[in-house]
């Protein structure tokens, strides 16, 4: 039921985006006002203040645009900071670590929203920060507007992550905490899962090993683009050691993510009788000419098994969530009854991320993995929603959400 004009600036990787959305007052189809910028490398390792300040300055000039930047009253703005947070209010978190190649030392354990508040306030822009959200939980807001039945939201992108919805007296953390509503919103930074239980290859090991974050990460090193193609790079390089199918081996097989997961879809999802796309892309990439066609099948099978694994292991994360809250068809089940007769909930999942939205076969292995765990029964009463631009858009949503007009 909110009405009026609510800014976002969703800041999660190498670009930042702000976005204005107008709300009036019933729901509708969103068409948000929304501008990309990329971050200047300098500023990703520099002072913390140089970098909201750009920020700032930014947004000064998108809101220069549509409204006036002088008008008395306060605009609101979602911020949506997608990087681990210790969350101590609504409109406030310290920032626990960095990922995704920041390194601005002087911010760590600092207050987040407020190093961008006084940006603002230097720049002379009327703006509040009046919520503070990950990029998961903002995806779950945008779904949530949508389809009131969303529960959950992951994001299968470059990095993975998901959030969910959860009872308050199921919170651990909460315990003692004075909280208004019986629910909140965990977000579970699930991409740096790990167990025993996790399937590691010798392939794995060795990219952890030799990654920027070894030992971090550990559930999103085997699912996220970010990884993948790298993965099928390690299977080539050993396979090229152990045997001749490749002829001698490529000196560029060496070269860490030199085969980034888009070409690895392009060659997996090659469907020409002579894989063409796969012999372009080991010549041009790999520096691995004139393969036979049997060789290129090879090629293929990998990158059809790494992204297999990836897309089953991200269901199964997904059935946890659904496990934990009680909506994978085992909720409430007493004195014997048979599973027929509990009538189960319509389910919504939001999904953003490019690996999900634009790897067909991704996607489909990832639906496959539901029904299979899930069994058909269940699985029908799930469904996985895609959102386009969630981390920005409800975080917008949650700025208005939490104004007090």
């Amino acid at each position: 039921s909110e009405k009026g004009i609510f800014y976002a600036l969703d800041l999660g990787g190498t670009n930042f985006r702000v976005l204005r959305v107008e709300l009036g007052g019933q729901r509708s189809d969103l068409d948000p006002d929304v501008e990309q910028q990329p971050i200047p490398e300098q500023l990703m390792t520099g002072r913390s203040e140089d970098l909201f300040d750009f920020i700032a300055s930014s947004l000064y000039q998108f809101v220069e645009k549509n409204d006036s930047v002088q008008s008395p009253i306060t605009k609101l703005l979602g911020f949506t900071f997608s990087f681990p947070v210790k969350q101590t209010s609504v409109s406030s978190g310290v920032l626990i670590k960095w990922t995704k190649g920041f390194a601005i030392r002087d911010m760590v354990e600092k207050e987040v929203a407020g190093a961008l508040q006084q940006a603002l306030t230097r720049k002379g822009l009327n703006m509040r920060v009046s919520v503070l959200v990950n990029d998961t939980v903002g995806t779950l807001a945008l779904g949530h507007y949508h389809d009131a039945d969303t529960v959950a939201a992951v994001i299968i992108g470059t990095g993975t992550n998901a959030c969910y919805w959860e009872r308050t007296d199921a919170i651990i953390k909460c315990q003692g905490l004075l909280t208004t509503s019986g629910g909140m919103v965990v977000n579970m930074e699930w991409g740096n899962f790990w167990s025993s239980h996790l399937p590691r290859t010798s392939y794995d090991i060795e990219l952890d090993a030799e990654s920027p974050n070894p030992n971090d990460q550990g559930f999103e090193k085997m699912i996220s683009g970010m990884y993948l193609g790298d993965i099928v790079r390690r299977v080539i390089l050993r396979m090229s050691e152990e045997s001749d199918v490749f002829g001698p081996v490529s000196s560029r097989l060496y070269l860490p993510f030199t085969l980034r997961t888009p070409l690895m879809a392009a060659m997996h999802e090659d469907d020409s009788p002579e894989l063409t796309q796969v012999a372009r892309i080991l010549k041009d990439v790999l520096d691995i000419p004139d393969i036979p066609l049997k060789a290129r099948k090879l090629v293929v099978k990998i990158c059809d098994v790494v992204t297999r694994r990836a897309a089953r292991l991200a269901a199964a994360g997904i059935v946890g969530i659904l496990k934990k809250i009680g909506r994978d068809g085992s909720g409430g089940i007493t004195g014997g009854r048979s599973r027929s007769d509990i009538k189960m909930r319509r389910t919504a999942v939001a999904v953003e991320g490019s690996l999900y939205t634009q790897y067909t076969m991704f996607r489909e292995y990832l639906h496959e993995a539901l029904n299979e765990i899930l069994g058909e029964d269940i699985a029908r009463h799930v469904v996985v929603i895609v959102t386009e631009d969630g981390s920005g858009t409800g975080a917008a949503l949650l700025a208005a959400s939490h104004s007090s007009e």
